[in-house]
């Protein structure tokens, strides 16, 4: 295997490098072929390192600020210049790296990752893009996009579906992902102006295997590969998946602990609750995708811990190895062609 160098973000996200510094550990140990540059402060980073500042595939490269989690967007591409954050997307744009991982603001990722390497030919807008599980555990599905815009028209939904189709292709070998556009329902008739539109461009091209809307409540029965909406409604869709996924976790708990009998079924169900739990873990599905980008920048949950943004590192090291941008860059120029944008 070709050598694989990411740029980590070490300053980003709930925890900063008290996770993401024993995360590059971790993956370091399991690819021999990775190398990574820990961007952020020195030595906060040289604190959680230990015996493992001499490893020679690791670097630091230090950054005298960092990006707040709540900071705006455009404050941070304008002030924040020696940020981890932006050292790191810096990296990607000089070739010293090939892929960035950051859990930070996702706002000021996009925006500055966006400003420092632009966006692919004929791709007007990035997307974000993640996987979610289905009913089949062997099958998983895309959603994009999940908030990098907030408003989108016709083309650009055809765009991240184009996009959405050519990643999905690379990474699972899936020769002509199917592709559904969400909606509030299957019926032609449903839908508002944009996805009505989007829905005729889909329906018109060769190159996507378009199989019409899907409802929200599909996108974990793997009828379809990709699912494509604007960043408002992906962004929704995202959150209250997960707070749904926290309120069922929630009334579990409070029902094993109502009495004796509760706590001691408790008890028996343990195995089938733990395996549930790490089926069902949202870390194991870390690590967003800012498709369209003439580099290769993943988001990772904010909060997340050391084995999901692992996560995120891994998926970096496999879009690396499938060379994503030339890959959507190459099918997007196919597909988008025939649009005539």
């Amino acid at each position: 295997m070709n050598n694989v160098t990411i740029a980590i973000d070490a300053m980003g996200g709930d925890y900063g490098v008290t996770v993401t510094v024993p995360a590059a550990l971790s993956i370091l140990k399991k690819y021999t072929n990775v190398q990574l540059i820990l961007v952020g402060d020195e030595k906060q980073i040289k604190s959680q390192l230990g015996f493992f500042r001499r490893n020679k595939r690791l670097s630091i490269h230090h950054a005298s600020q960092q990006v707040a989690m709540d900071e705006l967007p455009s404050k941070a591409l304008r002030i924040k210049k020696d940020s981890s954050m932006r050292i790191a997307i810096n990296l990607v744009k000089t070739g010293e790296a090939q892929a960035c991982v950051s859990a930070g603001n996702t706002g000021a990722l996009m925006v500055i990752s966006r400003f420092v390497l632009k966006t692919l030919p004929n791709v007007d807008r990035p997307a974000i893009v993640t996987l979610f599980p289905t009913f089949n555990q062997n099958k998983v599905v895309r959603v994009l996009d999940l908030g990098a815009n907030i408003n989108s028209c016709a083309d650009h939904l055809y765009q991240f579906a184009v996009m959405g189709s050519a990643l999905t292709s690379a990474l699972d070998d899936i020769e002509i992902p199917k592709i559904g556009l969400l909606n509030i329902g299957e019926e032609e008739i449903k839908g508002n102006d944009l996805v009505k539109q989007a829905a005729q461009l889909l329906s018109e091209s060769r190159h996507i295997n378009y199989i019409g809307y899907v409802e929200g409540n599909d996108i974990f029965k793997g009828i379809v590969d990709v699912v494509v909406c604007d960043g408002f409604v992906g962004n929704v869709t995202l959150k209250v998946i997960e707070g749904t996924a926290q309120l069922i976790a929630f009334y579990i708990k409070q029902e094993f602990k109502k009495n004796r009998y509760s706590h001691i079924a408790a008890l028996t169900a343990y195995p089938v609750l733990k395996s549930l739990k790490k089926t069902l873990d949202p870390g194991r599905y870390n690590g967003a995708s800012l498709l369209g980008l003439q580099g290769i920048v993943i988001k990772s949950h904010g909060s997340a811990n050391i084995p999901s943004f692992a996560n995120a590192i891994k998926e970096a090291i496999l879009e690396v190895e499938k060379n994503i941008p030339l890959h959507i860059s190459e099918r997007v120029g196919i597909m988008l062609k025939e649009a005539e944008f």
